[in-house]
């Protein structure tokens, strides 16, 4: 599966188990991410996403979304999109 850089961890909230990124591409519902850093290496689908706590079905680049992640993730962690 070939994969495509889309941002990157500029915050984790750990209580809530929530990833602020940083996109600088298209990222939807449904997406499946990759997030890779010096400690994190996994991949999972964005079940849901808000934006300043608005639920979204997509963010553009520019944006700042926060998604729940299934593993802590770490700023300046890298975020890709799996693409057919």
């Amino acid at each position: 599966m070939e994969e495509k850089e889309i941002g990157a961890v500029v915050h984790y909230f750990g209580k809530v188990s929530v990833g602020i990124i940083a996109l600088t591409d298209v990222l939807k519902v449904g997406d499946t991410v990759h997030i890779k850093g010096h400690t994190s290496d996994f991949s999972q689908s964005v079940d849901s996403m808000e934006i300043e706590h608005q639920e979204m079905q997509e963010g553009k680049p520019g944006d700042q979304v926060g998604i729940k992640v299934s593993q802590k993730v770490h700023e300046h962690d890298k975020v890709y999109k799996e693409v057919a």
